[in-house]
């Protein structure tokens, strides 16, 4: 997958986090934090949300889940 920067919207509408969440997610350590872009711009690295959304997905199957 190429690499890319998504702006807040996008990374809301791929993990399904409102805004506070997100922010408050990542105040605890448990969501990738955003790069600066500028003054006032900040995005996330695609693959660092990709890398966030796969571990979600193995934590919620448990280790009873086998990887056949």
């Amino acid at each position: 997958m190429s690499q890319a920067l998504l702006r807040l919207p996008d990374v809301m509408a791929r993990t399904g986090l409102a805004r506070a969440s997100l922010y408050a997610a990542i105040k605890r350590g448990e969501f990738p934090k955003a790069i600066q872009l500028g003054a006032r711009a900040v995005a996330w690295p695609s693959e660092d949300i990709d890398a966030w959304i796969a571990a979600r997905i193995a934590a919620s199957r448990g280790p009873t889940m086998s990887a056949n």
